[in-house]
């Protein structure tokens, strides 16, 4: 006897909720945020537990009572910046664009080259991957969310603008190769922690990080050139910092790049470190003999 799949309506009665928050004026929408985000750090043991061990590996230098200050906040902006996205998947675009300013727009003029958004993964990255649609058709991987409902809600909130390449984290790169030498530039996250598998263990804050080389990879068969993207929460909604494109990359090998990307993501980190992504288990995969750390 097959499995029934399960009910849709408790997720779409859900998203029905958050559909209503969008009518909110932002200052209600980040106070309802900030009380959820208290709400989270108090129920949220294991993701609580998660975010401190970070901490404590990434600022042994800080008391114990400040990296507890310090998750505190980060809960209040992750839970901020998801109740944001209600404005992301259903505000019109005149509104977004006032909430969601940009700086070095002129960075993203092509000269010839493929390039690559590098977007490390701080709680605006939807904010930001929401105006570089509005900016230009890009290319971009997302995960495939456990509930269909919600996937559905995530796919359309990314397609809203521009029509963008969304490739699936399981396709591979073929798809972003070719995408990028049609001339669209490449919305990359790779901060995150997905195995040892095409990583190479190299320092963030000091400690050995699996990371993936497809970023370097990339830029090296391309030749692309690398635009940073920094994303940051503020009182009247979000800034997106283009940056400069990188001199002298690629570099010698793989694993440098790789390295020069953890340190340039580390030290946008110190700038805002209450806004980095901390929740995920960043140090889950270790070097051969190495314990667990979560």
């Amino acid at each position: 006897m097959s499995r029934r799949p399960p009910a849709r309506w408790p997720a779409q009665l859900l998203v029905g909720l958050l559909w209503c928050l969008h009518w909110l004026p932002l200052p209600a929408l980040r106070a309802l945020g900030g009380a959820f985000g208290r709400l989270l750090y108090a129920i949220g043991r294991e993701r609580r537990q998660v975010a401190l061990t970070n901490l404590r590996l990434c600022f042994p230098e800080l008391s114990e009572q400040e990296r507890v200050a310090l998750a505190r906040r980060h809960f209040v902006a992750f839970a901020r910046a998801f109740l944001d996205r209600t404005l992301l998947w259903w505000a019109p675009r005149e509104r977004l664009e006032r909430l969601i300013r940009v700086e070095g727009v002129q960075h993203l003029a092509a000269d010839g080259r493929p390039t690559i958004i590098l977007a490390p993964h701080f709680v605006g990255l939807d904010a930001g991957g929401s105006l570089m649609t509005m900016l230009t058709p890009l290319v971009s991987v997302y995960s495939n969310q456990k509930n269909p409902v919600f996937n559905e809600l995530f796919l359309a909130g990314r397609l809203r603008f521009n029509e963008p390449v969304l490739l699936s984290r399981q396709e591979g790169m073929r798809r972003a190769v070719k995408s990028m030498r049609a001339g669209l530039p490449f919305y990359y996250l790779p901060d995150m922690d997905f195995g040892a598998r095409d990583a190479v263990f190299v320092p963030f804050f000091g400690v050995p990080a699996a990371t993936i080389t497809a970023f370097a990879r990339l830029a090296r068969l391309l030749d692309a050139r690398i635009v940073p993207c920094i994303t940051r929460m503020t009182d009247a909604g979000y800034t997106v910092e283009l940056q400069a494109p990188w001199a002298d990359f690629p570099g010698d090998s793989v694993e440098l790049d790789t390295r020069r990307m953890n340190e340039y993501i580390e030290a946008q980190v110190r700038r805002m470190p209450e806004q980095y992504f901390w929740l995920h288990k960043r140090f889950k995969t270790r070097p051969p003999g190495e314990p667990k750390l979560y």
